[in-house]
């Protein structure tokens, strides 16, 4: 599907010859540093071709019209720029909603209401940002649309908002940062709690980003997600009875080793080991794709899984099951799950020419202990969000 059909199915759905503007936005995967967003860590995330198209075109009433082609037994959903209130009926379009009314509220002038139209090719519920995505074009949609002069960190900070204060998802930042921000063949290594970042070049040499889609659903907002937000809350208070600290990102491996003792539950307490190790190989992690030195950057995904699966405890049979199987393959630098886990997906970095036996390999076992398939999709890392002229929709 390419723009030019997006552009009659808008004309086609609102009934109208006007032409809109088109917009993308990105999913993104993180190649290493899991959970580290929401204590103050560094994350190491990329944006995705795969991502959540906009077209858009203002109307001269206030009323918000909201239509998507993957969601297309919702219809319309409509609602009017004076009650952007939460709505379980308008289910996905609370993403998009969510948008417009924290941008208001930030003071940026969206008197009219839009029609807009949204495609997605990110796999639903599979953890690979489709919700971050949607916020994060409607942000954009809305500063070109309405001629906003809105800097990308505002749009960013309003997704991570929209997340949190409106869908009641207490995640970090990383999702939105990294749509907003990509760079096409570059990781990001940012820092969560000063929004401080660097480019680290993705040279993959003659290697393959593949994602495997558990195709277990997962929603965070139903999951333990915001347990295990509460229940390293609990270890930062406990180490700052002893430690000047803000957040347990801020603790090196030797700081946390010579503290841990301050925290008083044991689960908790292998919680915060896992923030504080994850968040040290991310630091380790741009020096070997500085140099670049793939096979450490593999290994360091491997170790980053083990501690997501016994000090974490966030992996589960579906994904475990993936990626042990994913490591006994050969031409493999490095496996982990990659998203919040509960479901959703991995990711692996697999020489080309056995991309295709290790699809084969992983999908065999997968399905004898699962009892269903999994989904390979070979990621090539793009840029941030943007406005779009003409491009191939997948």
């Amino acid at each position: 599907m390419n723009i030019q059909k997006l552009i009659k199915e808008f004309q086609a759905t609102f009934k109208t010859s006007l032409v809109p503007r088109s917009f993308f936005a990105p999913g993104r995967i993180n190649l290493i540093g899991e959970h580290t967003d929401y204590n103050g860590g560094h994350v190491f995330p990329a944006s995705i071709s795969f991502g959540t198209y906009a077209l858009g075109a203002l109307r001269k009433d206030q009323k918000l019209r909201f239509y998507s082609i993957n969601f297309s037994d919702k219809g319309i959903i409509e609602c009017d720029l004076s009650n952007l209130s939460y709505n379980d009926e308008h289910n996905w379009a609370n993403y998009s909603k969510g948008m417009f009314l924290y941008l208001q509220k930030a003071g940026f002038d969206i008197r009219y209401g839009a029609d807009i139209l949204f495609y997605g090719n990110i796999p639903n519920s599979a953890g690979l940002s489709s919700s971050a995505s949607i916020e994060i074009v409607t942000g954009v949609l809305l500063e070109k649309l309405y001629g906003l002069t809105m800097d990308r960190i505002k749009i960013i900070q309003c997704g991570q908002k929209v997340e949190n204060d409106y869908i009641g998802v207490n995640s970090g930042i990383m999702d939105q940062f990294a749509i907003g921000k990509g760079k096409i063949n570059h990781a990001i290594l940012l820092n969560c709690r000063t929004l401080k970042y660097e480019y680290a070049p993705l040279e993959l040499e003659n290697h393959d980003i593949i994602i495997i889609n558990s195709n277990k659903q997962r929603t965070l907002a139903g999951s333990k997600y915001n347990e295990r937000r509460a229940q390293c809350e609990r270890a930062l208070k406990d180490l700052q009875t002893e430690c000047t600290i803000e957040s347990l990102g801020e603790l090196t491996k030797v700081d946390f080793e010579k503290h841990k003792y301050l925290i008083k539950d044991k689960t908790n307490r292998k919680r915060a080991k896992h923030i504080v190790y994850e968040n040290a190989r991310t630091l380790e992690a741009l020096e070997k794709l500085k140099k670049p030195n793939l096979q450490g950057f593999g290994k360091l995904m491997n170790e980053s899984h083990i501690s997501l699966m016994n000090d974490y405890e966030v992996t589960g049979l579906e994904l475990d099951t993936i990626v042990h199987a994913a490591w006994k393959q050969e031409g493999v630098l490095g496996a982990r799950m990659t998203g919040a886990g509960f479901g959703g997906c991995a990711i692996a970095i697999v020489e080309k020419d056995k991309v295709e036996t290790f699809k084969k390999n992983v999908n065999n076992t997968y399905r004898q202990v699962i009892g269903f398939d999994a989904t390979f999709y070979t990621a090539s890392i793009g840029d941030g969000a943007k406005e779009i002229l003409e491009e191939v929709v997948q």
